[in-house]
């Protein structure tokens, strides 16, 4: 989801929450801690050189169990983010702890954020000889393998 679109869901929400696709809610005296741009320049697989960008929330909680950021408020740092870093409309990714920093995906449904899953991928499968299919397998499917059954060359692992 790009910047404009979380400026245009806060204008209309009375409230700002996130929860999880599980339905785990982030609890509601959450801190914005960061807003910025995160970008990152690396070299795929296959030799290919590629530039990444996307705006960063990074969600905190503290001990402080009265606070809530309201949509206004969380505009007003965005704008003055805007401001200052020249931030451009780009994708916005979430950064949360639970056990250890994770990063997330945002998207809407009705009244709040949802932190959706993001996933790692071969992004240089015709060099790699990945079939296009096999890239993404989910790890709840590599479990249902059956025991001696991942060979090398078999795609499985």
């Amino acid at each position: 989801m790009k910047l404009s679109e979380i400026k245009k869901h806060l204008k209309n929400m009375t409230s700002v929450s996130f929860e999880l696709e599980d339905g785990m809610r982030v609890p509601e005296h959450f801190h914005i801690t960061e807003v910025g741009v995160s970008t990152k320049d690396f070299i795929d697989c296959g030799g290919t050189v590629r530039h990444e960008k996307a705006v960063n929330f990074q969600l905190w909680q503290a001990t402080d169990f009265e606070h809530r950021l309201l949509p206004d408020k969380l505009l007003d740092i965005i704008t003055l983010s805007e401001k200052v870093l020249g931030i451009e409309d780009l994708d916005v990714e979430v950064e949360y702890q639970l056990n250890t920093i994770g990063k997330y995906g945002i998207a809407v449904n009705g009244n709040k954020f949802i932190l959706t899953s993001k996933h790692t991928a071969c992004l240089a499968g015709n060099v790699c000889g990945i079939p296009e299919d096999k890239q993404n397998i989910p790890s709840a499917a590599v479990n249902t393998v059956s025991k001696g059954s991942c060979t090398p060359g078999g795609g499985c692992c």
